[in-house]
């Protein structure tokens, strides 16, 4: 059971040298206003946008990760009415979706693979992530290699938050490529990501650049063999891709 406000804080103690260190330009900011009475206004003024944008990114996180419907992953509606036989659960380190698809499907085989390289997910906040929560029972740890998986035999695959981690556009198209000869023949594969869009540039400013452009995902889904089926908008700051073999 997720608490009132665990996504926001979970933004705050995974990334708390960012915060810290904006907090740290405030007290600045607001001490040169008052050693320097005639430069207050600009003081002033760059204090108030540090604090907007120490603000902006934990409302928005609340909306999204607090009080939207994320968690709920109302877009599996989407893959119709049968139970997928296996489902298959990928996640870069962070591990917040195998419970849900545990309780989803309930009847469903899950595999859960665990992809945090520690040579290529350099976010310092990925690390702090994974002493907060433990991995879900039973993960597979598969940094960089084939996935242990058998062909065709994965009826719904699922990428929440995680795809992004992999920063090299050749990467993903790979990962793409093996996650595709895994699925069935009607298998899906969802994907969930925030983008380097609009909403979320004004949402988290430079944080944007740690997402990827709708152009290109779309880019690596063709390369992979993928098309996409429906997508799915969560309050306007995630994009779910829902897709299957072209």
């Amino acid at each position: 059971m997720r608490g009132t406000y665990e996504g926001m804080w979970n933004v705050v103690r995974f990334n708390w040298p960012k915060y810290a260190l904006g907090l740290a330009v405030v007290l600045l900011l607001l001490t040169g206003a008052w050693l320097v009475p005639a430069m207050r206004s600009e003081f002033g003024a760059s204090c108030c946008v540090v604090t907007i944008m120490l603000i902006v990114p934990l409302v928005v996180s609340y909306i999204i990760y607090d009080r939207s419907d994320l968690y709920a992953m109302p877009w599996l509606g989407d893959l119709g009415p049968t139970h997928p036989r296996r489902v298959l659960n990928l996640n870069a380190g962070f591990d917040e979706s195998s419970r849900i698809l545990r309780h989803q499907y309930p009847n469903s085989a899950l595999v859960v693979i665990d992809l945090f390289d520690a040579a290529r997910y350099s976010e310092p906040s990925i690390a702090r992530a994974r002493k907060t929560y433990p991995p879900y029972p039973d993960t597979v740890s598969a940094p960089g290699g084939p996935l242990p998986v058998p062909c065709a035999s994965v009826d719904l695959a699922v990428c929440f938050l995680s795809l992004h981690e992999l920063r090299a556009h050749k990467d993903r198209v790979a990962l793409l490529k093996d996650i595709r000869r895994t699925l069935t023949a009607e298998g899906r594969l969802v994907v969930t990501e925030h983008l380097r869009d609009l909403p979320n540039i004004l949402a988290f400013t430079v944080g944007v650049f740690h997402f990827h452009s709708r152009r290109t995902w779309s880019e690596a889904f063709g390369e992979a063999g993928f098309r996409v089926a429906s997508t799915h908008s969560t309050a306007g700051f995630i994009t779910t891709h829902i897709l299957q073999a072209a």
